[in-house]
């Protein structure tokens, strides 16, 4: 396998979930779907199903990471190099900007009104409590991928099925405080785009946190046996 394929694997996974998932939101927008109530449930739903879809896709290739969250949490706990890290941040970062590029030319006017689907926070909602919400829903989301595609005890066929309905729990739970996001780059992208960063720092913090003290939990009290639970360092 080329080298360079777990790269563009992250470029074409976070491609993917930004378009189809963001792009929910302004599809939704377009019919004037999306009012104060906030994003219907059909449009939640999309990003668990496309989760389940990418999974699969690209598992093999790069481990389907899509999200920086999750890498930040491999290299912070060992399970991945500083280099191949920022290589996977990066790519995830370009994936998502296209997407929202793509998006810019498809939806014009929800550069405006939804900002591409970048997420905003609910009324009368503070940055911390946003930031708390987005990473405790991240903490589940990744333990979950821990739990499910990581560890080699488990068994990987209905892995992605897991994660995918877990996300799509997480965003459920979070879209009336935060936006449900659970992903720094799924607000990045459309950010960048749409040159809304209100606040934007809660989509990093929040994640980031909670991905990284999932990764460290689930090694600490889970973890029985090297054999039993190997690290896979990705060079």
């Amino acid at each position: 396998m080329n080298k360079y394929s777990k790269y563009i694997a992250e470029i074409l996974g976070t491609l993917l979930v930004v378009f189809i998932g963001a792009g929910a939101i302004c599809a939704a927008d377009s019919v004037k779907m999306v009012d104060a109530q906030g994003v219907p449930v059909w449009a939640i739903t999309v990003f668990g199903l496309v989760i389940v879809a990418v999974v699969y896709a690209t598992s093999y290739i790069s481990g389907s990471h899509i999200n920086p969250a999750i890498t930040i949490s491999y290299w912070a706990t060992g399970r991945m190099y500083a280099g191949t890290a920022a290589y996977y941040i990066m790519s995830q970062m370009l994936g998502a900007v296209m997407a929202a590029y793509f998006l810019s030319l498809l939806f014009p006017d929800a550069v405006s009104t939804v900002f591409l689907g970048t997420c905003t926070l609910g009324e009368g909602v503070g940055s911390w409590k946003a930031a708390s919400i987005e990473c405790l829903a991240t903490f589940l989301f990744v333990f979950t991928i821990f739990a499910t595609a990581v560890d080699k005890r488990t068994s990987k066929l209905l892995a992605g099925v897991a994660i995918g309905f877990v996300y799509l729990f997480g965003v459920s739970i979070s879209t009336t405080f935060s936006g449900g996001a659970l992903n720094p780059v799924r607000v990045f992208g459309p950010a960048v785009i749409s040159g809304h960063f209100d606040y934007h720092y809660v989509w990093w913090l929040g994640p980031v946190i909670g991905a990284i003290a999932a990764g460290f939990l689930y090694g600490k009290v889970f973890k029985r046996k090297s054999e039993d639970y190997k690290l896979s360092l990705s060079k």
